[in-house]
């Protein structure tokens, strides 16, 4: 019997790597502040928040622990949504130019990875949402980090 040693690449390896991720984000977030429904939620942005937004995705797409090393974790990507009052319309504008971001830096397009991409995007904009609510209380402990790979999350959360 053959042995198949090829690995299935994580979505980081397959978007291009870390530096793909971040052209991603650096083009995305270049193009905020022309978008007159984002713009307001990005006003005042902190110079480096494309590159940790790329540490971050790509990192929970199974890339470096660049993010986590830094002094970041789930727990502080949870605290920068706290108290936002983050909209439907917002969230959905947000993956919008994002998407149209990933057309034109060229990230993959196969459906495989599109799927993926789309399903984390979707998840990630609901939970911001969700975080930036009236009254949410602060992350306790030091909640892991998201894992985002090729599958289906799993079932509902019942927290």
């Amino acid at each position: 019997m053959a042995r198949d040693d090829t690995k299935t690449p994580t979505l980081a390896e397959w978007a291009g790597g870390p530096d793909r991720l971040k052209a991603l984000f650096a083009t995305f977030y270049a193009k905020v502040p022309g978008d007159p429904v984002l713009a307001p939620v990005f006003a005042g942005m902190d110079p480096k928040h494309a590159e940790h937004v790329a540490a971050f995705v790509s990192e929970v797409f199974g890339g470096p622990k660049a993010y986590s090393e830094a002094g970041g974790g789930h727990a502080s990507m949870i605290r920068k949504h706290l108290g936002r009052h983050l909209t439907e319309a917002q969230r959905r504008a947000w993956i919008a130019l994002m998407l149209d971001t990933a057309d034109e830096v060229g990230l993959p397009d196969d459906p495989e990875f599109r799927a993926a991409f789309v399903g984390y995007l979707e998840w990630g904009t609901r939970l911001a949402v969700i975080n930036s609510a009236e009254g949410v209380a602060e992350p306790e402990g030091d909640p892991p980090m998201p894992v985002w790979g090729w599958g289906p999350p799993g079932g509902p959360w019942l927290g």
